[in-house]
């Protein structure tokens, strides 16, 4: 927030002077422009100067055709917003909504429809936009730092989740508040959200379905992957407390939750814990059929629980596969 009211002030006070130079009548305007026009990453500027720039445009067509027929009063300026706020809505200019009416009104304060006029606020929506643009795309923050800090984060909360759940499982009677599944859901949410923003701010560029779109960011990827593994985890607690009373292979279950406690913190996936679960449900298939309602439950709960441990392993399979030779993130 500090960057971007520094932008916004050095953008304003640059429209200002711009407009000064060339003589454009209330260059104050084109500062008032460039605040509205400075935004938090560089696609988003890109999309919004250009939805005010468009919304301004067709603003000022209204306005001039409504004063050319009816005159400068004001309850023709409400006229103008029961016309072109729902039009601009309606053609996804929404955003340009506030930045028109600077247009509109700033004609209005003029008095008169004439090319002179017209050329004039053209000109104030070039600088105050035009300089705003500039500096939206001059500069912006690099997340890598802060994307590093929410991984290691996020990994280190798994981690000390499955600690937890294995300490469970050796002793059911244990206490924890689940303090660190809420921590590395905000971690996550976060992580999702900065990672979106560097993704905007890279401009990089793929073709899909014959378009061109945003390139794929290996953080935004990574997050996501820890979301689905978060909500494979809140399954897992509840199996978890389900079975730990009832089965002699607690212990077992136990040591696969230590092996994944160190798995998440590993660069590359190894597949050891793969493998402990592959021999766990081998030990639980040769177990004696149930012989009562309370055994079927039980054994259906062991079931669903090595069925979401291999859900949580198959996602980061499949993430580290996609990963590129030049992703960052940490997959496991």
């Amino acid at each position: 927030m500090g960057l971007r009211v520094m932008k916004t002030a050095i953008a304003t006070l640059t429209a200002i002077y711009a407009a000064m130079l060339l003589n454009v009548d209330n260059p104050q305007a084109a500062g008032i422009l460039a605040i509205l026009g400075v935004d938090t990453t560089r696609w988003r500027g890109l999309k919004t100067v250009f939805a005010r720039f468009a919304a301004s445009l067709v603003g000022l067509v209204i306005a001039s055709a409504l004063f050319d027929a009816i005159g400068f009063h004001i309850w023709v300026l409400g006229l103008f917003i029961l016309i072109a706020f729902p039009l601009l809505t309606r053609f996804g200019l929404k955003e340009g909504i506030v930045t028109g009416s600077v247009i509109v009104f700033h004609l209005f304060a003029r008095g008169e429809v004439s090319v002179d006029a017209i050329l004039t606020e053209l000109k104030l929506l070039s600088i105050g936009l035009g300089w705003a643009t500039f500096f939206n795309l001059v500069y912006m923050p690099r997340e890598k730092r802060t994307l590093a800090v929410l991984r290691d984060k996020t990994e280190r909360l798994f981690a000390a989740v499955f600690v937890e759940l294995a300490r469970f499982l050796r002793d059911p009677g244990a206490l924890w508040s689940g303090d660190e599944m809420l921590q590395a859901e905000a971690a996550i949410d976060e992580g999702i959200e900065v990672a979106q923003r560097s993704r905007e701010n890279r401009l990089i560029w793929r073709s899909k379905n014959n378009r061109l779109v945003l390139q794929d960011e290996p953080w935004l990827l990574y997050f996501h992957m820890r979301r689905s593994q978060l909500e494979s985890i809140q399954l897992m607690m509840e199996l978890v407390a389900f079975v730990s009373h009832r089965v002699p292979q607690a212990e077992s279950i136990a040591r696969l939750f230590d092996t994944l406690t160190d798995d998440v913190r590993s660069d590359y996936y190894e597949g050891k814990t793969e493998q402990a679960l592959d021999a766990l449900e081998t030990q639980f298939r040769a177990m004696p059929l149930p012989a009562t309602r309370d055994e079927f439950e039980t054994r259906a709960a062991l079931l669903q629980l090595c069925r979401e441990l291999r859900r949580y392993l198959t996602i980061a399979r499949r993430e580290k596969k996609r990963r590129s030779p030049q992703a960052t993130a940490h997959i496991q």
